[in-house]
């Protein structure tokens, strides 16, 4: 497993050039990213698992959402769909590529990758590289004293609710999250980035949505185990799950993992972290991840973490959180893994369903409003296709 850790200046000006969060379309760009920056490289499994086909399903005409009725042609369109893929009962049930995406197309996770950091978490607890998650993020990560990890439990940051200061406001260029973006650069490591983080509130008080919360898992996960989340994350799901292709993580010009965003894959290879947590954490009869781990990760345990509480650039969403899980308002159990312009990994084990939807939707980030980002619609969206 190769890390290249050189990035070219025309790469970097590539980079800045792509006006993210501008209203620029960037589906050409969401399955380039690997040649703007650096990036380590998971290779596909040696024993490929490939879904088998089921009967095949037409997507619905339409769906229903704040009380209208919308067209799923005109929302895939609108929103640069590139893919959609559902499973029901690990079968495939429908796949759909559009625009730049393709079976074989490596797309950029953006936020989706924090549930996949999540389950390393729960693979290295399991394996007692992590003690317990009353243990601080500190114990395992040098930060400064004071600091926003500082004594701070792993649970906190695994439910966004370490207390830090931070602004994921992708409309404001000043804020944390574009400063955490740009250490990509070589302004600062990612490692220096998280070791010198403000606190603000009282840890496990208030679940706000945080991307520094994710590279701190990242880091500790690298400290616990004495491994880069490349080669943990090859042996322990690449591997037994039977990834197709190639995987790659964004890299920093030290070589640290963009835990938070950088991870870039297939549509088939992200629906297996969906099935695999659907089978709670079982993949052909092997125990991948404790179930005990899946059921805690996808439930929102404390008042703070129940919809309409976590908080998003000071925006109140109508999502509950459990560990780098998005949990939607129901009584169906669902669950997703989500990322900025509309990349989600969506469960319904009610159903037995599991919907993949690559997208590059422009309008995302212009604001930090419902009509530009359109992830509530998209999640009502994904309902529909379940039913």
């Amino acid at each position: 497993i190769a890390e290249e850790k050189e990035m070219s200046s025309e790469a970097m000006t590539n980079m800045m050039e792509l006006g993210l969060f501008t209203g620029q379309r960037q589906y050409e760009n969401f399955s380039r990213f690997k040649e703007f920056l650096p990036k380590s490289r998971m290779s596909a499994s040696p024993v490929p698992f490939e879904f088998p086909e089921g009967r095949w399903a037409a997507l619905p005409d339409s769906y229903d959402f704040d009380g209208a009725i919308r067209s799923t042609h005109d929302f895939l369109e609108q929103t640069d769909t590139s893919a959609v893929f559902v499973l029901q009962d690990g079968k495939v049930r429908h796949e759909l590529y559009r625009l730049s995406g393709g079976r074989d197309v490596q797309w950029i996770s953006w936020s989706v990758a924090k549930s996949f950091v999540s389950t390393l978490v729960g693979i290295a607890l399991a394996e007692g590289h992590i003690r317990d998650l009353t243990d601080t993020i500190s114990d395992y990560v040098p930060v400064d004293k004071g600091s926003a990890y500082d004594g701070v439990s792993i649970k906190d940051v695994l439910q966004m609710s370490s207390g830090a200061r931070w602004n994921e406001d992708y409309n404001d260029p000043e804020s944390d999250v574009f400063r955490l973006g740009a250490t990509m650069a070589g302004a600062m490591t990612l490692d220096t980035f998280v070791a010198t983080m403000a606190a603000q509130a009282a840890p496990g008080t208030v679940c706000r949505y945080n991307s520094g919360d994710t590279q701190a898992l990242g880091a500790m996960l690298v400290r616990a185990t004495g491994r880069s989340l490349t080669d943990y994350m090859h042996e322990k799901l690449c591997v037994p799950l039977g990834f197709e292709a190639d995987s790659l993580w964004l890299v920093d010009p030290a070589g640290m993992e963009m835990a938070f965003a950088g991870l870039n894959m297939t549509a088939r290879d992200f629906a297996k972290l969906g099935e695999l947590y659907r089978n709670g954490g079982r993949w052909n009869g092997q125990q991948i991840i404790p179930e005990s781990w899946v059921t805690a990760s996808i439930r929102a345990d404390a008042p703070h973490l129940q919809p309409g509480k976590p908080i998003l650039a000071d925006h109140p969403l109508e999502l509950g959180y459990g560990y780098q899980w998005w949990l939607p308002a129901g009584s169906r159990g669902e669950f997703t893994a989500m990322g900025i312009y509309n990349q989600l990994v969506f469960v319904d084990p009610s159903r037995d369903v599991v919907i993949v939807k690559l997208s590059a939707n422009p309008a995302y980030g212009t604001s930090m409003e419902e009509h530009t980002n359109r992830e509530n619609e998209t999640i009502a969206l994904l309902r529909a296709i379940s039913a």
